[in-house]
This record gives C-alpha cells, sequence and structure tokens, in this order.
C-alpha cells in the first residue's frame, strides 16, 4: 500500500490550499480515507476522515472551512483548505483505513505552513 501526498506549501492567513493523496495496491472504493496532522510538539491529531460511502466527519477546529472529498475512479483523496489560519501549520498525514482488516496506512505527510 502506498499512499503519496501533495499540495502542501506556505501561504498567508486566511489562503487556501488542496492537499491531494493518491493512493495504490489497496481497495481504494473500500477504505475510509483520512487526514490528519501533527504541529511541532503536539500529538497527530484527526482533520477529517471520508468512507466509502462519503459520510464525513471533521474536526470542530476545521469546520466549515475545510472540505474532504474522494475520488474512487483515481483512487484520490483532497482535502480543500480555506481559511488557513497560523494554527493549522502541522504536517498533514494521508490515512487509509481497512474496516475489513482493521489496519490502517499512512503516507510521508506534507508540510503546510501558514504565515504572514
Amino acid at each position: 500500500v502506498q499512499l503519496v501526498e501533495s499540495g502542501g506549501g506556505l501561504v498567508q492567513p486566511g489562503g487556501s490550499l488542496r492537499l491531494s493523496c493518491a493512493a495504490s495496491g489497496i481497495l481504494f472504493k473500500n477504505a475510509r480515507m483520512g487526514w490528519y496532522r501533527q504541529a511541532p510538539g503536539k500529538q497527530r491529531e484527526l482533520v477529517a476522515t471520508i468512507t466509502s460511502v462519503s459520510s464525513t466527519n471533521y474536526a470542530d477546529s476545521v469546520k466549515g472551512r475545510f472540505t474532504i472529498s474522494r475520488d474512487n475512479a483515481k483512487n484520490t483523496v483532497t482535502l480543500q483548505m480555506n481559511g488557513l489560519a497560523p494554527e493549522d501549520t502541522a504536517v498533514y498525514y494521508c490515512n487509509a483505513f481497512r474496516p475489513l482488516f482493521q489496519d490502517d496506512y499512512w503516507g510521508q505527510g506534507t508540510q503546510v505552513i501558514v504565515s504572514p
């Protein structure tokens, strides 16, 4: 299983970024996909998840600003981030969870920095 994230970078407060994760080696349509983040000195935390039937869940801190979506034809999951704030600065990780096997996989992470 391979998850490859892209789209991170430096953005000013109030700006937008779009993260993408391309999955391979997994039956993508059956996996619950998610984005997590880890800021310096903090634990990794949930940002958003999307199930195989596209039911979504968001951390309270990103509700109304971030949108997770998936494209099962392209084996990709996307996180659209709007209204970014300095506290959103973190390494963002793509996650794939297989309910049938109760296992999950992680990407290598992509850095997001929100700074003036």
